[in-house]
Order: structure tokens, then C-alpha cells, then sequence
């Protein structure tokens, strides 16, 4: 069976800086092959890539999370440049929209949607520029992160619609466009029927998993710190989706992986 690729994790989080070393030394036994640690925000990026030049099995994806872009100015954009330069940097990531508005916080104004959209289509650029492709974060921001994709994208451009939570329609929208779909432990919930839905209608040649680590644990995990050695969950649940075995789901997901994030190969 092949080893599992992890296309979205974030190591570098101090959740992890009690037993980091441990965890990751056992990742293999556990059935992974391969971890993308991702960038959130731009105080994080050394670290991210830190850990891609420590480990051999770990690559580096480097961008702000749009809760993060008032981390970046321009001595923090050419930081961004530079590591995305790395020569295991495989991604531009996470970049996106969150227009999420949380109890007993401010609303999301549109100044605060126009800067998001701003940074999001600059680090577009970037993935552009360095022909990478892009790892995308977006919660209630539908219409507008599939805009500035169709306005962004240029030929052989792709990325990945990570910890997917739309509709199939607009995931199956994505796939038109070249982009992928990425299944973490959500699936494994319950509640989760549109995520359901979404895995059993998107093409199996466009699926990838992820953990999104230390969050979202699979079930019976639900709750507790996340890692990748939990993904054997989410295979499963995909593979009783589909009606495929758990084998086929491991050696598709790590193909699409390594189709789309091609530094991996190198």
C-alpha cells in the first residue's frame, strides 16, 4: 500500500513543541509518507520552512492566511518572496477569503473583505510568478474567492479549495477550472453532508487529503489535537463513500498529490 501524502498540516504550531520530534519520527510507521507543513502567518514562515530543511519528508507552503494579513507590509512581503524561493517550498499557502463572523466579535466590514481580496490576488501573483501552485482558504466567501480565481488563474495554473466546506456544485465548479479538493477529518462527522456529497461527486482524480493539524480531528478524535497519523480515518471514510478500497484512496490521493504539488518529485 503506498504511504499516504499529508498536503496540509501545520507542524510549526506550538501545540506540537512538546513532543514535535517524537510525533514526526513516527509518522512512517503510521503510513505517511509525506507532509506539506503550510504557512499561516508571516511571523510563522521561517519556521515552516525550518522544519521542510530539518525533515526530509517534509516540503514547505508559504503564504498569510487572510485572518493574518495585517502581518503583512512590505519587509514581510519580500520575507514571503524569499521563502517562497526555497527550494522546498512546493506551494503559495494558505491564502484566501474568510468572511466567518464570530459571536461577540466585530462584523466583517468591507474594507476589512477589500483588503483580504487585495492580498489574496497578490500572492495569487506570486504563485503565478514562481509557477506554483496555490493552497486556498475560504469560509463564507464563495462568490468572491471563485471571482478572483477566474480573474487570477492563467494557464497551467492550479491549487487545491483545502478543508472544503461548499457545495458539490461549486466544488465541481473548481474542477473545471483545474483545481483540487481537500478532505480532512470533517468527513468522518456526522453532520458533515455536504462535505459527503462533495466526495462522492468530485472526480477521484481530484481529491487530496489533509489534516489541517493540530485542528479538526477525524472521529472518534473529534475535539482533540489532530495529527496526520490520524489520516487513515479519513480514508476510510472517503473509501465507504466511494465504494472503493481504502488502497485505491491512499494510491489516487498521493498521485493527485504529487500531480499537482510537483516539487514533491524533486
Amino acid at each position: 500500500m503506498d504511504l499516504i501524502i499529508d498536503t496540509h498540516a501545520h507542524y510549526e504550531s506550538g501545540r506540537f513543541d512538546e513532543d514535535r520530534d517524537e510525533l514526526l519520527g513516527s509518522m512512517k510507521e503510521n503510513g505517511i509518507g509525506t507532509i506539506i507543513d503550510v504557512g499561516a502567518a508571516a511571523e510563522d514562515l521561517k519556521a515552516v520552512v525550518g522544519l521542510a530543511e530539518s525533515y526530509p519528508f517534509i516540503f514547505a507552503a508559504v503564504g498569510v492566511h487572510p485572518y493574518e494579513i495585517g502581518g503583512l507590509n512590505d519587509e514581510t512581503w519580500r520575507e514571503l518572496e524569499g521563502f517562497s524561493a526555497h527550494p522546498k517550498t512546493v506551494a503559495i499557502g494558505e491564502i484566501g477569503l474568510d468572511y466567518h463572523e464570530w459571536p461577540d466579535e466585530p462584523p466583517v466590514t468591507q474594507e476589512v473583505k477589500d483588503s483580504q481580496i487585495y492580498w489574496f490576488r497578490r500572492q495569487m501573483e506570486l504563485a503565478r510568478a514562481r509557477r506554483l501552485p496555490f493552497i486556498i482558504h475560504s469560509r463564507d466567501a464563495a462568490a468572491d474567492t471563485m471571482k478572483a480565481l477566474e480573474e487570477e488563474m492563467t494557464t497551467g495554473m492550479s491549487g487545491v479549495m483545502h478543508c472544503y466546506s461548499y457545495s458539490k456544485e461549486i466544488a465541481l465548479k473548481a474542477v473545471d477550472m483545474g483545481l483540487y479538493i481537500g478532505v480532512g477529518g470533517v468527513v468522518t462527522f456526522k453532520n458533515a453532508r455536504k462535505l459527503k456529497e462533495t466526495v462522492k461527486a468530485v472526480p477521484l482524480d481530484r481529491l487530496l487529503l489533509e489534516t489541517d493539524c493540530p485542528y479538526m480531528a477525524p472521529e472518534p478524535y473529534r475535539g482533540r489535537r489532530n495529527s496526520s497519523a490520524y489520516l487513515p480515518y479519513v480514508v476510510k471514510a472517503i473509501s465507504e463513500l466511494r465504494g472503493i478500497t481504502e488502497t485505491e484512496v491512499v494510491h489516487a490521493t498521493s498521485e493527485n498529490a504529487l500531480r499537482l504539488f510537483t516539487g514533491l518529485c524533486q
